[in-house]
């Protein structure tokens, strides 16, 4: 531990579009925003090859190289961009009160506001052909990396609603989609099902489960086994996307910040505000339904923007 422990007027903790458009306009609006990456710098988009629906990308960009063009963007502006981990945290609830942080067990440091935006975590299945194919054919996320299989046969993993809805968005873009469905019905919602079975190029595989995913540089099929029988099938495919959720990387918080049933962060109203005065949230920390590089970055402003406010109503 340092003998001196350091003041930030704005403590950024996670990178990402959230984290790095924070601090772009916490930085432009003088607050000296200083950002720790995390264990994964650039966030969930770093594992991604190509970003096309980004605006202002015409030709499309790899996910890392965005990235890197975020941070230094965020450092033109005087963004400290630091390599380092928050391992503990102690949240004043006092308005105009002071934030403590501890970054990798050993520095100390203070806060008057603190924006999260540590993102979730995508879960795979872990099969390790899975994810050495992470990037090559195996997607976390229909809507982003949809529109690289269009015309092409694919198959998605999950029965849930989240699970359905990427389901009948892939197959009004691919030619076929394979649904693996581990039990024998699925858990969305009657309505979503109904959507599922009217699509006629998806094929439903109750009690159905990934035994292997083939291909060695990029995803050429699927071997799939039957959890009743045993028999397994291989089908071709060019892509294979996972849907069975997300968990947010909010264990950090538990007990000062309010979170749903599922660890999402809980902010108020249309803000970023979470329920403690100059703590603010944003990006997929506490966004379940979007999810999309492109909102994270919205949250991420308005999170700037509220703890500029928040700091105004208090000096």
């Amino acid at each position: 531990m340092s003998s001196t422990v350091e003041h930030i007027k704005c403590l950024i903790i996670g990178s990402g579009p959230a984290g790095y458009t924070a601090a772009i306009y916490a930085a432009r609006a003088d607050l000296n925003p200083v950002l720790y990456t995390g264990l994964e710098p650039g966030g969930q988009l770093t594992t991604t090859t190509e970003v096309d629906n980004f605006p202002g990308y015409p030709e499309g960009v790899d996910g890392p190289t965005m990235m890197v063009q975020l941070q230094q963007q965020a450092e033109r502006f005087g963004t400290q961009v630091r390599i380092g981990m928050v391992t503990h945290v102690e949240f004043s609830s006092e308005v105009g009160g002071v934030h403590k942080v501890v970054v990798d067990n050993t520095t100390h440091l203070t806060a008057d506001t603190v924006i999260i935006s540590t993102g979730a975590t995508a879960k795979y299945l872990g099969l390790p052909s899975e994810q050495k194919l992470r990037g090559g054919g195996v997607s976390a996320c229909a809507v982003c990396d949809g529109f690289f299989y269009r015309g092409q046969d694919v198959a998605i993993v999950g029965a849930g609603d989240t699970a359905a809805e990427e389901a009948t968005y892939l197959a009004n873009i691919c030619k076929s989609v394979t649904m693996l469905v581990r039990r024998d019905e699925m858990r969305a919602s009657k309505a979503m099902q109904h959507r599922v079975f009217g699509m006629k190029n998806i094929n439903v595989r109750f009690n159905t489960e990934v035994d292997e995913v083939l291909g060695d540089m990029v995803v050429e099929g699927l071997r799939m086994v039957n959890n009743e029988t045993g028999e397994k099938e291989e089908i071709a495919i060019t892509g294979l996307f996972i849907a069975i959720g997300h968990k947010p990387n909010t264990d950090l918080f538990k007990g000062q910040l309010d979170m749903d049933d599922t660890g999402y962060l809980i902010t108020k109203g249309k803000s970023t505000k979470t329920n403690l005065p100059g703590v603010f949230a944003c990006g997929d920390v506490q966004d379940k339904e979007y999810r999309q590089a492109v909102t994270a970055a919205g949250t991420g402003c308005m999170a700037a923007l509220d703890a500029e406010r928040y700091l105004a109503s208090v000096e």
